[in-house]
């Protein structure tokens, strides 16, 4: 998987990773919501993150090709070029969604996220832009968590105040990925909880265990215990009776209605431990779709991140920024002269400008040409970044364009509670047993 396009690069002899701090001591790769790593080897060189290996140990299952058949077939849509390229990678009983959708019963999307900037970059995007996409293939409600609360307790540096301004900021950049008002909730944990979603959180909080939460996280005595918490509050969002405004007040029919959740990979513990208590609720175990990292700027082993400027093309970049930004860090899988180039061609697998192209690149004509090209020796590493900047420059432009219209009152509508509007599968399937 690993080696696939659309996955974090490939270690190659001449990788930045070769840079690290010699040791002699390997180690394992570590995929957390809070620490994403691929390893380290013998010598020293970071690895990238091996995505096989993490479906097997969480225990989900690969998107198989008959599987994207199937979705296809269900919703008569073309997959997603997340699907088709393998950044969309995994899933936990998507197979029960798509059942429900061909039958025309009702399930909701559920995705979130940690606000811990005043700008999201362009790997935040990847798991909305898809969400967006699912949200108008399967026209269903939405609901869109904000953890500031958790953002809060897991880190020194941000104190409430500044969880609260980015939960704001970043509420306006989700927005302009282009979700639907009519059927989009996007709400912050420190304003919303309460009521029948705190109800939740305690029918949960009461069932995980200390030790359970330490052996999904790996936190021990020095955590504080707001972060043995959260798992029961992130969980509660995957409970459709958490929203007595969007589905209603009749518990036994609304507990039955399930959730997608559309994630990186690195949040699925949360939901293996919702997953593992849901039915001793009485509340429908949630399914996931899981999305691989988009790799920093210097290549392998991690993924983008917030805090570290020049690893990540921001939302907020102008396009003199990010065409900087790609030139000088964006780690490149070409010869190390022209000469070289022409004669062995560049390696697609590893070279960070083409991995961008793969997930922001519509066409796949397209895309498999520069690849071919690429991989002759016949377009020049030059060429392809400048392919690459040029594509993320008209990627953030349009959300820019899109972010300048969202207010205020934009976004306290999205945040209010009310009730939702949509329609689901226009065509079910008629089944002759009664729904579940």
């Amino acid at each position: 998987m690993a080696d696939e396009p659309g996955q974090p690069p490939a270690l190659t002899n001449l990788s930045l990773a070769e840079k690290a701090p010699d040791t002699t001591k390997a180690t394992g790769q570590v995929v957390t919501p809070f620490d994403v790593s691929g390893g380290v080897d013998e010598s020293g060189k970071l690895l990238p993150v091996d995505y096989d290996k993490l479906v097997r140990e969480f225990g989900a299952s690969p998107l198989t090709p008959e599987l994207l058949a199937r979705f296809e077939k269900v919703t008569g849509h073309r997959a997603h070029r997340f699907m088709r390229r393998g950044i969309v990678f995994s899933h936990r009983e998507l197979t029960k969604i798509l059942d429900r959708h061909e039958k025309g019963q009702p399930f909701y999307l559920y995705t979130g996220r940690g606000p811990s900037s005043d700008s999201m970059h362009v790997g935040h995007t990847v798991p909305f832009e898809f969400t967006k996409w699912l949200q108008d293939v399967f026209d269903v409600p939405l609901v869109i968590m904000m953890t500031d609360d958790e953002k809060y307790m897991h880190s020194a540096s941000i104190d409430i105040a500044d969880a609260k301004r980015y939960t704001k900021e970043n509420a306006k950049d989700i927005i302009a990925v282009g979700f639907d008002m009519k059927k989009t909730f996007i709400f912050s944990d420190f304003e919303f909880v309460g009521g029948a979603f705190y109800e939740n959180i305690c029918r949960m909080a009461k069932r995980i265990t200390i030790n359970q939460i330490r052996g999904t996280f790996g936190f021990n005595d020095s955590n504080n215990i707001g972060e043995f918490h959260f798992c029961a509050t992130q969980s509660a969002t995957a409970f459709a009776t958490s929203f007595p405004q969007i589905f209603g007040n009749d518990f036994k029919k609304v507990s039955s209605i399930p959730c997608l959740i559309p994630c990186a990979i690195d949040q699925d513990p949360y939901f293996r431990q919702c997953r593992e208590h849901a039915e001793k609720m009485k509340y429908k175990k949630p399914s996931l779709i899981h999305a691989i990292f988009l790799p920093a700027l210097q290549g392998p082993g991690s993924k983008m991140s917030a805090s570290v400027d020049s690893s990540a093309i921001f939302m907020s970049d102008t396009p003199n920024k990010i065409k900087n930004k790609i030139n000088k860090f964006a780690f490149s899988g070409g010869g190390e002269t022209t000469e070289l180039h022409r004669q062995h061609g560049g390696n697609s697998k590893v070279d960070v400008p083409f991995q961008y192209l793969t997930f922001f690149l519509e066409d796949d004509d397209e895309l498999e040409n520069i690849r071919v090209t690429y991989e002759k020796g016949e377009l020049l590493t030059g060429e392809i970044k400048q392919r690459c900047i040029a594509q993320l420059q008209e990627y953030v432009k349009g959300f820019q364009e899109r972010r300048a219209q969202v207010t205020d009152e934009v976004v306290a509508e999205y945040m209010r509670p009310r009730q939702l509007e949509w329609k689901g599968n226009p065509n079910p399937v008629v089944s002759e047993k009664p729904q579940k």
